[in-house]
C-alpha cells in the first residue's frame, strides 16, 4: 500500500487557554439558527477557534471579504503570540456527547494524492456524497492565505473486527491526557491522549487494504480504505488548494509539503456509539402546491413525512434510504430551478427541523435514516451518495474545532 497515512505535527492550545471557549462546533451546523452563533460569539471571547472559522450561517450576511481577512489575521496572530503548543504523534480522542454516546477516534494526516471527489474515480480515500461546489469558493479563499487548518473532518474505516482503534484505548488511557475539557453549547466532553506507539495504528490501518480483504468484503480488488463521513467540502477544498500549489513545487518539495496532507479524525464505522442520523430538508418560500407537486412526482414503497403549518403530509419514495434521498433531492433541485423565491436548508434533528420550519414558514421534510453498514458497499457499487444523505450523530455531536496544523 502507498504511504497514504502520515503521523502529524498537531497544534493544541497551550495550557491556560480556556478549552471550553476555544473549541467550537463545525461550521456547517445550525445554518438557519442565528441564535446559536450569536450566543456562541457572546461566550467565546478573544482566544477561540470561532475567530478562525467561517460559520456558514454568515455566508450571506455582512462583508465576506472582511470576515475572511479577519480569519487569516487571527491565525497569524495566534501563531505569533504563542497561543499554541506543538505535539508530534497520533492523538486518540474520546468524545462524550450530551446524547449519551462516546465516540473514539485517532488524528492522522492523510495524503490528498490518494483522494478525489470526482465521480467515476476510485481512490483509496473516497467522498461519500456529491460535492456542493457552491460551498467551495469561500473555503478556498480562506485557505489560500491561511497558515493553519483546523479539522472538523471525520473519516470512516470499515473495521468490523475492531482491529485498529479499539486496541489502542487501554494504552492511551494509561497516560495523562493532552486535553480534558467540557465543550460549550451542549457539546458534551472531550479528552485527547498522545499514543505511546503511534506506528501500531498506522500498521493496523494498512492491513485493512489487502486485496483479499477488498475482494471478500466488496467483491472488488480496488483498494478502498477511507470514506469521508463528515467534512466532504473541507477535504475537497484542501484537494483543490493542493492541486493549485503542486505545479509550483519541485518533485522533492511535493513529497513533504504540508498542503499535500489533510488532518482528520479517523473513526471506526462499527464503533457502537457511532449513530447515523438523517439530514432533513426545510424548503422556504413555498406552500401546499409544493407538497402537491412532490406527491405527484415521487413514488415507491417507502414513505417520508412533511410538516407545514402544523399539518402533516405523506409522500411515497423509494424504499432504500439512499435512493429516497436522491429522489427527494432531485425533486427539490428541479423545483428550485423554476421557482426563484424558493430556497432549501439542511437541518439535523427532528426538533430543530420543526422549529426552523415554524419560525420561517417553511415546509419541513423528515428524511429517512441510512443503515451505516450499507455505506462502504454503496460507495463501491455506485460512487458517492446524494449530498446530505446521512449525519454522524445529531448537530451537537459533530466534531468541534480543537486541534490545528500548519499548512505552509
Amino acid at each position: 500500500m502507498k504511504d497514504i497515512v502520515r503521523i502529524p505535527r498537531v497544534l493544541l492550545p497551550k495550557e491556560g487557554v480556556d478549552m471550553s471557549k476555544w473549541a467550537v462546533i463545525a461550521c456547517d451546523q445550525f445554518t438557519s439558527q442565528g441564535q446559536y452563533w450569536n450566543a456562541l460569539q457572546d461566550y467565546c471571547g478573544d482566544v477561540s477557534a470561532l475567530n478562525v472559522i467561517f460559520p456558514e450561517y454568515y455566508l450571506d450576511k455582512g462583508d465576506m471579504e472582511a470576515r475572511i481577512r479577519s480569519i487569516n489575521d487571527h491565525m497569524t496572530k495566534y501563531l505569533s503570540e504563542g497561543v499554541f503548543r506543538e505535539v508530534e504523534g497520533v492523538i486518540l480522542t474520546e468524545r462524550e456527547t450530551a446524547y449519551g454516546h462516546k465516540r473514539t477516534g485517532i488524528l492522522l494526516a492523510l495524503d490528498l494524492e490518494e483522494y478525489d471527489f470526482r465521480t467515476g474515480v476510485r481512490p483509496m480515500i473516497r467522498a461519500t456524497e456529491a460535492t456542493v461546489k457552491e460551498r467551495l469558493p469561500v473555503r478556498l479563499k480562506i485557505r489560500e492565505h491561511a497558515p493553519l487548518e483546523l479539522p472538523h473532518v471525520l473519516i470512516l474505516i470499515d473495521d468490523e473486527d475492531h482491529t485498529v482503534i479499539e486496541p489502542l484505548v487501554r494504552e492511551a488511557e494509561a497516560t495523562a491526557p493532552l486535553y480534558d475539557a467540557d465543550l460549550n453549547m451542549n457539546g458534551g466532553h472531550i479528552k485527547g491522549y498522545l499514543l505511546p506507539h503511534p506506528e501500531r495504528a498506522v500498521e493496523a490501518i494498512r492491513a485493512l487494504s489487502s486485496e483479499d480483504r477488498m475482494l471478500s468484503r466488496y467483491g472488488d480488488r480496488t483498494p478502498f480504505l477511507f470514506a469521508v463521513g463528515d467534512g466532504n467540502q473541507s477535504v475537497a477544498t484542501a484537494k483543490l488548494m493542493w492541486e493549485s500549489i503542486k505545479p509550483t513545487l519541485s518533485e522533492a518539495e511535493r513529497e513533504s509539503h504540508p498542503a499535500r496532507f489533510v488532518l482528520a479524525e479517523i473513526v471506526n464505522l462499527y464503533d457502537e456509539d457511532l449513530v447515523f442520523e438523517a439530514i432533513h430538508r426545510v424548503v422556504f418560500g413555498v406552500g401546499e402546491s409544493f407538497i402537491t407537486e412532490m406527491q405527484a412526482a415521487l413514488s415507491g414503497e417507502g414513505h417520508v413525512s412533511l410538516l407545514y403549518r402544523d399539518k402533516m403530509y405523506g409522500v411515497s419514495v423509494p424504499r432504500v434510504a439512499a435512493e429516497a434521498v436522491k429522489a427527494v433531492q432531485n425533486f427539490i433541485d428541479r423545483y428550485l430551478a423554476t421557482h426563484e423565491n424558493a430556497s432549501v436548508d439542511y437541518i439535523h434533528g427532528d426538533g430543530y427541523l420543526a422549529e426552523v420550519a415554524a419560525a420561517k414558514d417553511g415546509v419541513a421534510i423528515f428524511m429517512p435514516v441510512m443503515e451505516k453498514r450499507d455505506l462502504f458497499p454503496y460507495v463501491v457499487r455506485h460512487g458517492s451518495l446524494p449530498r446530505k444523505t446521512f449525519s454522524m450523530g445529531e448537530a451537537e455531536e459533530k466534531r468541534y474545532y480543537l486541534e490545528a496544523r500548519k499548512i505552509v
